[in-house]
């Protein structure tokens, strides 16, 4: 039952971040609010250490000091700040999270040029009213920075603490 909350919920978040900053340009409060609350009970369950669980918890409080800067001054909107943060939680102060940070950065950069690309095309003008691209369209709007935090998560999350712990306990039985 524990692997199976540490299975689903976390890439159930990431994907709902993706597909919900695609169409309304918002990830929802209760997504990084449910990453921390399951982590907050399944860490214990799988015996990490309450040292180590307080280090997850500074990762997600640091990010979300930095993220939430970035916020203040614009250069990126608060669900992505609290997405990124929540994740860090669930990564820890490590290689996991380097990773999940270095990912997202290179996926958001992609996704970042190719909307810009897409909004200078003729294409752009033809679907912009398409509720799955017009937030690709719209020479205002932003980037659904999401996305790239969703697929991030997604690719590095094999490789996070709890995710390996219930590889490793599955693998034994």
């Amino acid at each position: 039952m524990l692997e199976a909350l540490i299975f689903v919920v976390f890439p159930f978040c990431m994907v709902f971040s993706a597909v919900s900053d695609t169409l309304s340009m918002t990830i929802a409060n209760r997504v990084p609010l449910l990453l921390l609350g399951v982590f907050l009970v399944v860490a214990p369950l799988t015996g990490m250490a309450w040292a180590d669980i307080g280090l997850h918890l500074a990762a997600g409080a640091l990010l979300l000091t930095v993220t939430f800067a970035l916020f203040a001054f614009g250069g990126m909107g608060g669900g992505d700040a609290k997405l990124i943060a929540a994740t860090g939680v669930w990564m820890g102060l490590g290689m996991p999270l380097m990773e999940y940070l270095l990912t997202s950065t290179i996926l958001g950069g992609v996704l970042t040029l190719s909307i810009l690309a897409f909004r200078s095309s003729l294409l752009s003008r033809v679907v912009s009213q398409n509720m799955f691209l017009k937030n690709f369209s719209e020479d205002a709007g932003g980037v659904p920075y999401g996305i790239a935090l969703g697929l991030g998560g997604l690719v590095t999350y094999p490789a996070s603490p709890l995710a390996v712990w219930a590889v490793e306990r599955l693998a034994s039985q």
